[in-house]
């Protein structure tokens, strides 16, 4: 264990490879301190010495760490449930062999490496939560060295495997080259009066006891605070930070056919300060334990096929899950995807009144805090708004530093969840449109279009929970979103009727195309969105929208009837 006996001697054994002895080096006058500096260092240090057999040298190595303290406080009936706080450091290294046009990061054709695009350099581990220069620089170590041997084996497949499988008809570089960006942010922390918050959550559950037909609520705070380093080999050295915070009114219960409902209403906000007050808190719980009981006297639907009306938030949603992760750029390269979008840059994939752009910039919408935005993205690319539809016409991609044909350069959407890869996510998306008319009169464009089309009733889609879209190759191009709150708009002027039980399904080309106008009532759509590369923060904002026809399906329910004894709270 020299390497751990002298703060700055390097002794990392390969297979043969090994990094220069302790006594050749020329050791700094006095040890690093902060940790942006002594990952700096051992950064250097590893490019410098880190050679196996062969001379097969790192030419890119990253280091990121991001230290997150969180609070997680639930409450039910009154009562605390849980009271979670804690603090962490997670390291995460990116490590390529080869050069920028060709290295370990390579996606594999005809077999999948570790079921994850752009693995094979890149790994894990956490640090110490003190900057203790030995013990940060221990955990550094360890972890580049198994970054080290991961690179350069895959390498040799990813060379192996271009001499075995046909040539590959789009051909882009691995890696893109970038200017290396600096910036030295205020560390963020993580304050809150746990004991008022306790007190306030408490109260506001203790609304759900005056609702005995509710089997399950919870009302609940979380927050985090993230700062981020990151130092690369070609000069970035970034520290950012930021804070999330989420409170959660959520409510269940089950219909006498055994079919399981839930509501649940959102506050976001940026900073603690921006959380609600109890008044609002009550208001909106009182809605969702209303809501839950009125799903649960709501009538089935059968599958249908007709017009309807994505309000703006569900839009959101709809935009988010069936175009978003369609023109993130690492899925144009990538062989085993769909690639529902890569040829048709200069097309029309939208009706010519639509734009849809993705901009991380953007903090707020009126009075909206934007969980989607950040500053810098965790390749340390300047974080930039993206022009990817403009007036019907797709004009490009959401990038990393994974260039595609085409595109050559990141637009700072390299995003990932610490511990995970980095691949080209959504930030905060934004639907636009030219048509667009007061939201009553889109109601009447809907019984309009309902009666063309000689339907009884259309759907007004109020509310969706979230949605899963399918991209890969061996799986349908298909898509499916959860509506939480719908309603039977009739025809014949009859009051709309609250309705449950139904999933929107299709594909995508076919139903971007039925779009007819929108609504002028852009609003916000906070959420965490997982893929590859792990559960990231995001927002959409679009206004409703009109389609000529949306296909639903039942949905998937328990057989289970409600509990059998009454609830304890109906004996108060």
């Amino acid at each position: 264990m020299r390497r751990l006996s002298l703060p700055f001697a390097a002794v990392l054994l390969l297979g043969g490879a090994a990094l220069a002895p302790a006594q050749e080096s020329s050791a700094p006058e006095r040890a690093p301190s902060g940790l942006m500096e002594v990952m700096a260092d051992e950064l250097q240090l590893s490019m410098e010495r880190l050679a196996a057999a062969g001379e097969i040298k790192p030419y890119f190595l990253a280091y990121s760490v991001a230290d997150t303290s969180s609070v997680s406080i639930t409450s039910r009936l009154g009562t605390i449930y849980a009271d979670d706080a804690r603090r962490r450091r997670i390291l995460d290294v990116d490590l390529r062999v080869g050069d920028y046009s060709l290295d370990n990061t390579h996606k594999l054709r005809g077999r999948t490496r570790g079921g994850e695009f752009g693995r094979g350099g890149g790994g894990s581990a956490s640090v110490p939560l003190e900057d203790e220069p030995l013990a940060v620089r221990h955990a550094l170590w360890q972890a580049t060295d198994r970054a080290y041997r991961d690179a350069t084996e895959a390498y040799q497949q990813v060379q192996a495997n271009l001499k075995t499988m046909v040539e590959e008809k789009e051909q882009a570089d691995d890696f893109s080259r970038e200017e290396a960006q600096s910036a030295l942010e205020d560390a963020v922390a993580l304050e809150l009066d746990r004991a008022e918050w306790t007190r306030r959550l408490a109260e506001v559950s203790r609304l759900a006891r005056d609702y005995p037909l509710i089997e399950s609520s919870d009302v609940s705070l979380s927050g985090s605070a993230e700062n981020r380093t990151l130092v690369t080999s070609e000069g970035a050295r970034l520290r950012t930070g930021r804070e999330l915070w989420r409170v959660v009114l959520s409510a269940g219960a089950k219909a006498e056919d055994g079919m399981e409902l839930s509501q649940t209403f959102i506050f976001d906000a940026a900073r603690a300060e921006g959380l609600p007050d109890v008044a609002a808190m009550r208001a909106e719980f009182q809605k969702v334990l209303e809501q839950v009981l009125a799903l649960r006297a709501a009538p089935l639907v059968e599958p249908y096929t007709g017009p309807a009306i994505l309000a703006n938030r569900a839009s959101g949603v709809f935009f988010h899950e069936i175009f978003g992760h369609r023109i993130e750029g690492h899925r144009q390269k990538d062989v085993e995807e769909g690639q529902t979008f890569t040829k048709m840059v200069g097309e029309a994939v939208l009706p010519e009144f639509m734009s849809v752009s993705d901009d991380p910039t953007r903090a707020r919408l009126g009075d909206v805090d934007l969980r989607g935005h950040y500053r810098f993205d965790e390749e340390g690319m300047r974080a930039s708004r993206v022009e990817l539809v403009t007036d019907g016409i797709l004009k490009g991609f959401l990038m990393c530093r994974s260039p595609v044909p085409g595109f050559a350069q990141s637009n700072g959407h390299g995003r990932r969840q610490p511990g995970r890869p980095v691949v080209a996510r959504q930030g905060n998306l934004l639907i636009e449109s030219r048509k667009a008319v007061p939201i009553e009169r889109l109601r009447e464009l809907l019984i309009e279009e309902c009666q063309k089309q000689q339907k009884p009733y259309g759907y007004l889609f109020e509310d969706i929970s979230g949605g899963f879209t399918m991209t890969t190759r061996g799986d349908p191009q298909a898509f499916k979103v959860l509506p939480i709150v719908v309603y039977r708009v009739h025809a014949d002027g009859r009051p709309d009727e609250l309705v449950r039980g139904v999933d929107i399904v299709g594909t995508p080309l076919s139903c971007f195309s039925k779009i007819l106008c929108t609504g002028d009532d852009p609003a916000v759509f906070n959420g965490t969105c997982g893929a590859e590369s792990g559960s990231v923060p995001v927002s959409a904002i679009s206004p409703s929208i009109l389609v000529e026809q949306i296909e639903i399906e039942k949905r998937a329910q328990s057989q289970e009837r409600p509990p059998i004894l009454p609830p304890p709270v109906s004996e108060r």
